[in-house]
């Protein structure tokens, strides 16, 4: 009876679990529908939370980069990160003399791999509270916990950002989306 019960139980949450996946609908951001089949890329210019990231992916000169095979993971600033910077700090940067300050920047922001959250809550624990990453650029990023499900993101000079949608899933990596411009330590 009890092994009945079992199987009825685990066919019943498989059944749920299909049934979830096959209504799932992509995820949004910036008001835009992120596609699992487009690259990094392809999607984020169609985020409105992403114009400033994208401006500066250009002007880096790195779109070639993260349109590429990857996976990559991508911790994306939204345009309110930006303004958090000091004023006139991305004008300065998008300057063409700026071009190897710029392309550090957004180069720290970017992990080879494919980091989910359950990999990195995983990385997290295995780690006894802080999982580091070795970013694109040759920098560290620190991850923990700040609650039961939200991560957050500690850059080179201590600043933390957190992680507020996470898990985007593209045909290349996946951008966990960040409120805050992270910063290598020079």
């Amino acid at each position: 009876m009890i092994n009945t019960v079992i199987r009825i139980a685990a066919v019943a949450v498989t059944l749920s679990a299909a049934t979830g996946l096959a209504h799932a609908k992509n995820p949004t951001v910036g008001g835009a529908p992120m596609f699992a089949n487009k690259n990094i890329i392809e999607n984020a210019v169609n985020s409105k939370d992403h114009t400033t990231l994208v401006a500066a992916v250009k002007a880096a000169g790195l779109v070639d980069t993260l349109e590429g095979k990857g996976p990559f993971t991508v911790f994306a600033p939204t345009n309110e990160a930006f303004k958090k910077l000091p004023p006139g700090t991305v004008e300065t940067l998008l300057k063409p003399e700026n071009k190897a300050t710029l392309t550090k920047i957004l180069t720290y922001h970017v992990v080879a791999g494919n980091y989910d959250t359950n990999k990195l809550r995983s990385m997290i624990v295995d780690g006894n509270g802080t999982a580091t990453l070795n970013t694109v650029s040759g920098g560290k990023l620190w991850l923990m916990m700040n609650g039961s499900s939200n991560i957050t993101v500690k850059d080179e000079k201590g600043d933390i950002a957190d992680i507020t949608i996470s898990d985007v899933r593209q045909s290349n990596g996946v951008i966990q989306v960040v409120d805050h411009v992270l910063h290598p330590s020079a």
